[in-house]
């Protein structure tokens, strides 16, 4: 990781700004007075060589003037000054700085090549930089805001445990001031802009190694370093604090105008979706669902251990709504035990009991009613977490105290059980539940998304030490020049352990017969060419041969099928090989994403996945534990088991498979462009699976 010396930009015991101006409310002024008016405690030293003073305080011509080393430099000059100022900051032993200046990376050539210059110098210098054309950071525990936005002029976040890390400095600073606004509170704010040297990653990890930082807000355009990147959602993982992510550029435009403004590259959507899974992040898709999970995860005191959710509802109908959202989320709602059925009927005969639980408006005239059903709902229903929908109940005063100390005493009884409160409420009856510790929504699918994002993380927390190892392949060939025909690609694949058909190359439709004759029958004849990816779409495939004739002519057909259909494809025979065991027919695939290297690829059916779309993907390298994980992604899961007389397939043989094919790729690594196997005949449950057919495309030498 990356964040040694961020503690000057974060946490600095003095700060200088160059191009600081008297106007407090030019770029060059506002962290001036807002360093001076929000209560920075070290010196703060302007530097302007035309004025003597700046907003009340002694101004220096030149770095080289001050009385003192500063920690920080916050610059606000054109580009070119800018390289220069960084220049005077590394001779001076400044450790790092803040750069507000645009002109650089994207805007074109010219820029990027004063940005690298810039970076060289603070590098040699051993100065960090944040920046430049960003709009800089805070530290709210400090009363650092070394910032030129508008949203801290007036009303300043409180000191929180929610930390933000933003490629956009208007959109960071947007949800600086939501937060804000819901009443959280902010630690660590981070705009990162052309990310020269601190970049998205390097932020994210440093507020993950903070101890003050409780939940981490993302926002990402594209990221520059797949490997930081990863390394810091795994720290932030294994420090257990939850990462909610924005990343904008799902669609095509989008990723274009991300590229542009950001210098970065965006990448495949479907890939990030990936990774952020793999590593524990919640992708948001929404500004709101981004809040509404960052407010449960950062106020809650504790996860949703399980996946059993209880409902209490004074309206049925929104119950109903409820259980719908849940199970779109991928919770349970269970119905309660019979006897647990029968203590909420004992006392309510006219409720709802089976879950969600409809007390009815009968609570507003009983409402020790609540108490007795959370105790039931957590006492003899085995739920795991609960959402209490009020309507309007929460407007009334007198009994918003009574539903609180009810619930008070419910937390106590079930320590670690979340419990979320959802009704309409005025502002000083919220802030009571939240004073109380409690989570508020107004709207009940929002309180069932953001209890699914306490859940999301339980699960990835818990995988934190997950004993999930990547298959050690220590006898791997080199990858050839060039494509490689089918017996080729599944020798090489047979070497990372993945199973392979017997099978074997002749140049003739006779020489093959004889060939089939040796290995005993049924068999499958293809075309061998390394310039035919897809045999069946020309002919080149014919299967269950039971007999030499049938082996002649099926031959003689597919060599005259290729020639004719694709005369400029290289021959080199035909492939005989021993027909597979019935199975369920699955495609294993690798691709090179620019931004995560060798990513794999899962789906089920053969040429059908390229219809319905119906894939996985994950980062490589990974275990089959997280194969697992991939495999239950699909929507076709459900074929892996036993299904309309099918038997259940052999899933951890496909689960083995995925993991030694992401351990084959991430060895060959940028030496890789593609594989494909298709398909992968995986068999009952104890029967393995084999590769029927692979192809495998190294990646373009460049030439001396």
């Amino acid at each position: 990781m990356r964040i040694h010396g961020m503690d000057a930009i974060f946490k600095p015991r003095s700060v200088t700004v160059i191009g600081a101006s008297s106007d407090p409310k030019r770029i060059g002024g506002r962290p001036v007075d807002f360093l001076k008016r929000h209560g920075f405690a070290g010196p703060i030293m302007p530097i302007n060589p035309k004025s003597a003073e700046v907003q009340g305080l002694p101004a220096y011509p030149s770095l080289a003037e001050l009385p003192s080393v500063p920690d920080l430099a916050v610059i606000a000059l054109p580009a070119p000054m800018a390289v220069k100022a960084v220049e005077d900051c590394a001779a001076r032993g400044v450790r790092g700085a803040v750069i507000f200046s645009s002109g650089f990376s994207e805007v074109g050539a010219e820029g990027a090549a004063l940005q690298a210059r810039m970076v060289d110098i603070a590098r040699e210098g051993g100065m960090r930089l944040v920046g430049p054309n960003c709009l800089g950071i805070a530290n709210v525990r400090h009363n650092l805001y070394a910032t030129f936005t508008p949203g801290v002029e007036t009303h300043l976040p409180r000191p929180g445990g929610v930390s933000i890390v933003s490629q956009s400095g208007a959109f960071g600073s947007y949800c600086m001031t939501l937060v804000r606004m819901r009443g959280l509170g902010v630690n660590i704010w981070a705009t990162t802009g052309n990310s020269c040297d601190v970049d998205f990653a390097d932020a994210v990890a440093y507020c993950a190694q903070d101890d003050d930082t409780r939940v981490i807000m993302g926002y990402l355009e594209g990221a520059t370093d797949r490997d930081r990147l990863l390394e810091a959602l795994e720290l932030a993982r294994a420090r257990s604090k939850p990462v909610i992510m924005m990343k904008v550029g799902r669609s095509a435009v989008g990723a274009e105008a991300a590229q542009s403004h950001t210098a970065s590259l965006a990448g495949a959507d479907a890939i990030y979706d990936a990774a952020f899974r793999q590593y524990g992040v919640y992708r948001a898709r929404s500004v709101d669902e981004m809040f509404d999970v960052t407010y449960a995860c950062s106020e809650s005191s504790s996860l949703m251990k399980g996946d059993r959710l209880g409902l209490v509802t004074v309206s049925g109908g929104v119950g109903v709504l409820m259980a719908d959202e849940a199970e779109d989320c991928g919770l349970d709602v269970p119905a309660l035990p019979d006897h647990a059925q029968k203590k909420l009927k004992e006392v309510l005969p006219f409720a709802g009991v089976r879950n969600p639980v409809d007390v009815t408006a009968q609570l507003v005239n009983q409402i020790d009613l609540l108490e007795t059903n959370m105790d039931v709902l957590f006492g003899d229903g085995d739920i795991d977490a609960a959402i209490i929908f009020m309507s309007t109940v929460g407007l009334a005063a007198d009994l918003n105290e009574a539903i609180r100390a009810i619930l008070e005493k419910t937390r106590v009884k079930f320590p670690g059980k979340p419990l979320l409160f959802c009704s309409l409420t005025e502002p000083e009856g919220r802030a009571a539940y939240e004073r109380a510790g409690f989570i508020v929504f107004e709207e009940p699918t929002r309180a069932v998304r953001a209890m699914a994002g306490m859940r999301y993380f339980a699960r990835s927390f818990a995988r934190a030490n997950e004993a999930d190892p990547v298959p050690d392949l220590p006898h791997l060939s080199p990858l050839p020049e060039g494509m490689v025909n089918e017996i080729e690609a599944k020798a090489l694949l047979a070497e990372a352990g993945i199973g392979i058909v017997r099978e074997t190359l002749a140049a003739t439709p006779e020489a093959a017969a004889a060939a089939a004759d040796a290995m005993g029958y049924p068999v499958v004849v293809k075309i061998a060419s390394p310039d035919i990816l897809h045999k069946s779409d020309i002919g080149g495939v014919a299967l269950n041969l039971r007999s030499a004739e049938e082996v002649r002519a099926a031959g003689a057909r597919i060599l005259k099928a290729a020639s004719e259909k694709m005369p400029e494809a290289r021959l080199e025979g035909l492939v005989v090989a021993e027909q597979a065991a019935p199975g369920l027919e699955a495609i294993l695939g690798v691709t090179r994403d620019a931004v995560f290297g060798p990513v794999v690829m899962f789906g089920l059916g053969g040429v059908l996945v390229e219809a319905l779309g119906d894939v996985s993907f994950r980062v490589a390298p990974f275990g089959p534990a997280e194969a697992r994980r991939m495999i239950e992604e699909i929507r076709g899961r459900k074929l892996l088991g036993a299904f309309r007389g099918a038997p259940e397939r052999d899933v951890d043989a496909l689960a083995d498979a995925l993991a030694r094919l992401s351990a084959f790729a991430a060895h060959h690594g940028t030496a890789l462009e593609t594989i494909d196997v298709n398909p992968l005949i995986v068999g009952a449950r104890g029967q393995g699976a084999v590769a029927a057919d692979a192809v495998i495309i190294p990646a373009r030498r460049a030439v001396p």
